[in-house]
């Protein structure tokens, strides 16, 4: 049970948490903190938070949870705005989609023998974002994955880990550096890759008739560059090594299918082809029943 939980950004992944644990009754207060006056005041109408602040250090006091679910490029200004008045005992968590940089900063900003700092990040979204896209089902059968330090207290670990599991997720725990890694290859690269596929075509001459008559397998596959630019500009430049390397994989890849269809060679595209589908078919008879019925 938390007795004060403050959410700094209050949009799709801090207001679906808000929203599922009021449904659970695991929170008895809700405080929600931003620069957005209108936001917050939009948040509290739909019934996602309780009060509101624009004033970091008013928010955090006596506070036993805090989230920082702001865009990466915000985070480090959020940490030294509530360092003073953060309580010794309160337990700080994130959702950023990048460990590395969050955790160099909170060791930067509060100390490196910070122990109540617990790395988290829901594997968990829509294309749609802000308060209004909120729900409180958003996180049942999805991923959580946290990526304790060497510092980070058990307890607060436990606390953190408690409080997705009431929103219905699977809770794992992950390297900091393999989760960046994992993340650039899973959901980064698929991101920019949509967002660049969108951005060529735009560029082409004949983008009004490519538009016109773009099919479902365009919608499909695009359909995350809807995503919030600002987070995923984030993203990118705070994991910026993970993704370029993964970029470089794609683009070696691609000069080979390049190769192969330039050389006219059927047998060897059609051979790439089948093991990619089979690959894929895999992983969805594999993976999603499992996530599907919220288990591990």
């Amino acid at each position: 049970m938390i007795n004060k939980l403050v959410i700094f950004g209050v949009g799709l992944i801090g207001g679906s948490l808000a929203l599922a644990l009021r449904e659970a009754n695991y929170c008895k207060q809700i405080v929600g903190c931003g620069r957005n006056t209108e936001n917050l005041q939009k948040a509290m109408k739909l019934g996602v938070i309780d009060s509101y602040t624009l004033d970091a250090q008013a928010a955090v006091r006596d506070a036993d949870m805090v989230l920082l679910a702001v865009p990466m490029g915000a985070m480090q200004a959020v940490l030294e705005q509530i360092k003073e008045a953060l309580p010794a005992n309160c337990i700080l968590t994130d959702a950023g989609s990048t460990k590395g940089s969050i955790v160099g900063q909170v060791r930067e900003v509060m100390g490196a023998d910070y122990t109540q700092f617990v790395p988290g990040h829901p594997v968990a979204g829509r294309e749609k974002s802000g308060v209004d896209a909120a729900v409180a089902d958003l996180y049942q059968g999805r991923r959580v994955i946290l990526t304790p330090t060497q510092n980070t207290d058990p307890k607060a670990l436990a606390a953190v880990a408690a409080m997705w599991e009431v929103t219905g997720a699977m809770v794992e725990q992950m390297p900091v550096d393999l989760h960046d890694q994992v993340l650039a290859a899973t959901s980064h690269l698929p991101h920019v890759l949509a967002f660049s596929l969108v951005d060529t075509l735009l560029n082409m001459p004949q983008q009004e008739d490519i538009l016109r008559y773009a099919a479902g397998g365009f919608r499909d596959f695009t359909r995350i560059a809807s995503s919030d630019p600002v987070m995923w500009r984030d993203i990118c430049l705070y994991n910026d090594e993970a993704i370029l390397s993964m970029i470089q994989a794609l683009q070696t890849n691609l000069s080979e299918f390049a190769k192969l269809i330039r050389e006219q060679h059927g047998d060897a595209l059609y051979q790439r082809m089948t093991k990619a589908k089979q690959a894929r078919d895999n992983y969805i008879a594999r993976f999603e029943p499992l996530q599907s019925a919220g288990q591990p």
